[in-house]
C-alpha cells in the first residue's frame, strides 16, 4: 500500500461486509487518516458528534480489519476534527526571532499613522472593532511588519488562542496539495484555518483570479467572521483595484477598515535610519543620514540594509562612515533588489517572460498579434517605471517617439475598461519590481 489514505481506503472496503454502504459512506465520507503511530491508527472525525458514533458503533470492526491487513494487534485513536487544535501554517513566535516584529520599533509617520493604530487596536482587542483589517501598499512599507506585530501581542495576552500565519501563495499552494492528496486531506486543510482564533494572510492579493482558492478562503472568511475571529490580510492594493477578484469577496475585504501605507517622507525616513543606528549600535553621522535618507525614498527595506551594511564595514576594516561610503552602499543595495529602480532591458525581460515572446521578437519589426501587445507593454512600462523620454524610448525600440506615444495612448485607453490587462499590468510590475 502506498499511504495511510490506501490503508483507510482498505478498511472501509473491508467494512462492507459487515455495514451497508450508505452507512459507510454516511459517517466516514469527510473522516480522515490522520497517522499510524506504532499500533495505534488514528482517525479524525468531522465533529464531536460523528467521532462518538464512531467510537461506539466501528471501533471494533475497524481495529479487526486494521489487525488482519497489517498482521498485528491495531488499537484505533479518534480525534475530533471539530475542536482539534491544529498545528498553525507557521508559528508567529517562532517566525520573529529577537522579537523584531514589535510595535515598539515600528517606526510611526504620516504614511503609515492610521494602518499602526488599526493594527495596535486589533491586536488589543481582537474581532472587535475592525473586521477584517485590510492594510495595502507597496512592498517594503511596512505591511509584513505590522502582520506580526499582532501575532505577538495576542500571542502575549492570549496564549491559548490558534494564530496563524500565512502568505497567500502558500495558501494556494496548500489547497493545491489537499486537492491532490484527496477528500481527507481537503478537510484537515479546512479544519485547519477555520479553527484559527487569528488568521494573518500577507499578500492577499495572490488569490485574486484562481477561482478554487477564492471558493475556500470565502467560506474560511465566512466561517471565522461568523464565529467572531480575527481576520488581517495584507496587500498590494485595496479590493476594489484586484480586477480578478470576486465581488464577493471585495465586499468581504471592505467590511471591516481598510488601511494604506505609503512611502514615508524624509523626516520618517530620517527617523527610521536613526532608530536602526541605535539599535545596531553604530555612531552615523547628520550629514551620511541625510544622504541616505534623501537617496532612498521608496523602500523602508532598503533603509535598513543600508545601516546594516554600513556597520558591516565599519566594523570589520575600520573605514570611517563618511557620505562617500553611504553611496557606494547605497548602490550596492539598490543593485540587490534592482527592480525598484528598473532599467529597459531589465523591462523587456519580465515582458519576454510573461508573455513567453522572446526579446529579440519585441525588439524586431514583426506585426503578429503575439508580438505587437508584448511590444506595445514593454514600451508602456519603461515610460511609467523608468525616467526615459519618449525620444528615449523609441531608441531602445528602433522606433520614433510617435510610435511610442501611440503604443502607450493604447495601452491607457484600454486598461480602464479591460479588467483583465489592468491586472496583467500589475502583475508585471510586480514581477519587476521583485527581481
Amino acid at each position: 500500500m502506498n499511504s495511510i489514505n490506501d490503508l483507510f481506503q482498505m478498511v472501509l472496503t473491508q467494512l462492507e461486509g459487515s455495514f451497508p454502504k450508505t452507512t459507510i459512506n454516511a459517517w466516514f465520507s469527510d473522516a480522515e487518516a490522520v497517522r499510524l503511530d506504532g499500533n495505534s491508527f488514528v482517525l479524525m472525525a468531522a465533529n464531536q458528534f460523528k467521532k462518538e458514533v464512531i467510537e461506539s458503533r466501528f471501533t471494533t470492526a475497524l481495529e479487526t480489519a486494521l489487525t488482519d491487513l497489517l498482521g498485528e494487534q491495531i488499537t484505533l485513536t479518534v480525534l475530533d476534527g471539530e475542536h482539534m487544535q491544529t498545528e498553525p501554517a507557521e508559528d508567529i513566535q517562532s517566525s520573529t526571532p529577537d522579537g523584531e516584529y514589535t510595535f515598539q520599533n515600528f517606526i510611526v509617520g504620516p504614511s503609515n499613522k492610521l494602518a499602526h493604530a488599526a493594527a495596535m487596536a486589533v491586536a488589543n482587542n481582537p474581532a472587535h472593532d475592525y473586521n477584517p483589517l485590510f492594510i495595502y501598499g507597496q512592498s517594503g512599507l511596512g505591511k509584513t511588519h505590522l502582520l506580526h506585530a499582532i501575532g505577538n501581542v495576542v500571542h502575549t495576552s492570549h496564549p491559548d488562542y490558534r494564530i496563524i500565519y500565512i502568505k497567500g501563495e502558500d495558501f494556494t499552494n496548500e489547497l493545491i496539495t489537499a486537492i491532490q492528496e484527496g477528500q481527507g486531506q481537503i478537510h484537515f486543510f479546512r479544519n485547519k484555518y477555520r479553527q484559527a482564533d487569528l488568521l494573518l494572510i500577507d499578500d492577499i492579493q495572490f488569490i485574486a483570479g484562481k477561482e478554487r482558492t477564492q471558493e475556500e478562503f470565502f467560506h474560511t472568511f465566512n466561517a471565522l467572521y461568523e464565529a467572531g475571529r480575527q481576520i488581517v490580510l495584507t496587500s498590494d492594493r485595496p479590493p476594489k483595484e484586484m480586477n480578478t477578484l470576486e465581488d464577493r469577496m471585495k465586499t468581504r475585504f471592505e467590511w471591516g477598515l481598510l488601511a494604506d501605507i505609503q512611502p514615508p517622507d524624509y523626516e520618517t525616513r530620517m527617523a527610521i535610519i536613526q532608530a536602526k543606528a541605535k539599535k545596531l549600535g553604530i555612531d552615523i553621522p547628520g550629514e551620511v543620514m541625510r544622504c541616505i535618507a534623501e537617496n532612498l525614498q521608496s523602500n523602508v527595506r532598503q533603509l535598513e540594509g543600508t545601516i546594516k551594511k554600513i556597520k558591516a564595514i565599519n566594523q570589520l576594516s575600520g573605514e570611517e562612515v563618511t557620505i562617500s561610503m553611504a553611496h557606494e552602499v547605497i548602490e550596492e543595495v539598490k543593485s540587490i533588489q534592482p527592480g525598484l529602480h528598473p532599467t529597459p532591458p531589465m523591462i523587456l525581460q519580465a515582458v519576454s517572460n510573461f508573455y513567453s515572446v522572446p526579446v529579440e521578437h519585441i525588439l524586431s519589426d514583426r506585426r503578429s498579434k503575439d508580438t505587437v501587445q508584448p511590444r506595445q507593454m514593454a514600451m508602456y512600462l519603461v515610460r511609467k517605471l523608468t525616467n526615459y523620454s519618449l525620444p528615449d524610448t523609441g531608441k531602445v525600440f528602433h522606433r520614433d517617439h510617435t510610435t511610442v506615444m501611440h503604443a502607450c495612448d493604447k495601452i491607457d485607453r484600454e486598461r480602464k475598461n479591460n479588467a483583465e490587462l489592468e491586472d496583467i499590468i500589475k502583475t508585471l510590475i510586480e514581477n519587476i519590481q521583485n527581481l
